[in-house]
């Protein structure tokens, strides 16, 4: 549940019906928490963030069970995640995604990850090998007359429609943000991959580094660090110095409530999705850039 985004995600799931849900946070509430995070009374300034979150989220939906959990993320043994079938990660590290993506996967349990960074924001979900949903079309009609050729071609019933069965295939998070930009395929899809993607890299780098996000507070400082981790990042991947340019930068500070909404939503709606097995899913990663209109979506999988 931290920042914005958590409280939307945690607000669409518990609104849709879920049986369950668990908020877990061990940060305190934050002058900047009360922002973004909707859920957290002002009142609370101090207190653990989840516990806060509690009572607004439950009074959302009486009939789902909302639970709020105070330990640190990086404590809680594999057991912990195994109890749930969809496990939603937000403002975490690259290390724990990628260890929580590996060991959900090898038990069948659904992945999501997605932060926001000022006006850009982005989603990631790994269901699996093997993921099985329906997907409703129109129904094609038989022709009943002989009237001609054109009588004999099946048409299409706007009033009736027929779920077909369907199979998704995804790749861990780990194999996502491991593409070997050398290779041929690699290069080939190099034109369809959004910029959004190679930004992804030099945020969650700058969290590594910092332990933090871009803070507004030290802008000078942290824009700096951006430039850098930015040369950085692109020469290890080996793509061109020109990709990422230095725009970017004044637009990834804070978290902005408008693309929480945005990206919570899509998050939301894919969770959803996936446990319903209804409808076609996000491979791999979904981006977003408010700085484009009404916002530009890409998604984009390695495979």
């Amino acid at each position: 549940v931290k920042g914005g985004l958590g409280a939307e995600v945690a607000k669409n799931l518990i609104l849709a019906g879920v049986k369950g849900l668990t908020l877990l946070d061990h940060e305190k509430v934050s002058e900047e928490s009360c922002r973004a995070q909707f859920l957290v009374p002002v009142t609370a300034r101090g207190q653990n963030r989840a516990q806060a979150s509690l009572e607004r989220g439950q009074n959302l939906n009486p009939m789902v069970k909302v639970l709020a959990d105070q330990d640190r993320v990086e404590d809680k043994p594999d057991d912990f995640f195994l109890q749930f079938d969809a496990v939603c990660l937000t403002g975490c590290s690259r290390d724990l995604m990628v260890r929580v993506d590996q060991l959900c996967s090898k038990h069948n349990i659904k992945v999501f990850c997605g932060d926001v960074y000022g006006y850009y924001g982005y989603m990631f979900c790994n269901l699996g090998k093997e993921h099985n949903y329906v997907e409703e079309k129109p129904k094609l009609v038989k022709p009943t007359g002989n009237d001609g050729p054109e009588a004999k071609k099946a048409k299409v019933d706007p009033n009736e429609t027929t779920m077909v069965k369907k199979t998704a295939s995804f790749c861990p998070l780990k194999e996502a943000l491991e593409v070997d930009w050398t290779t041929e395929k690699a290069k080939a899809g190099m034109k369809k991959t959004p910029v959004d993607y190679f930004m992804l890299h030099v945020l969650l780098k700058f969290r590594t580094d910092k332990g933090r996000d871009p803070d507004p507070q030290s802008y000078p400082e942290d824009s700096r660090l951006l430039r850098q981790i930015r040369d950085d990042v692109l020469e290890a991947l080996e793509v061109s110095a020109d990709l990422l340019n230095d725009d970017f930068i004044s637009y990834c500070f804070s978290e902005m409530s408008p693309v929480c909404a945005v990206v919570g939503g899509v998050l939301g709606q894919e969770v959803v999705k996936a446990l319903s097995q209804r409808d076609p899913p996000h491979r791999n990663f979904f981006f977003f850039d408010g700085r484009k209109g009404n916002g530009v979506v890409d998604y984009f999988g390695p495979n």
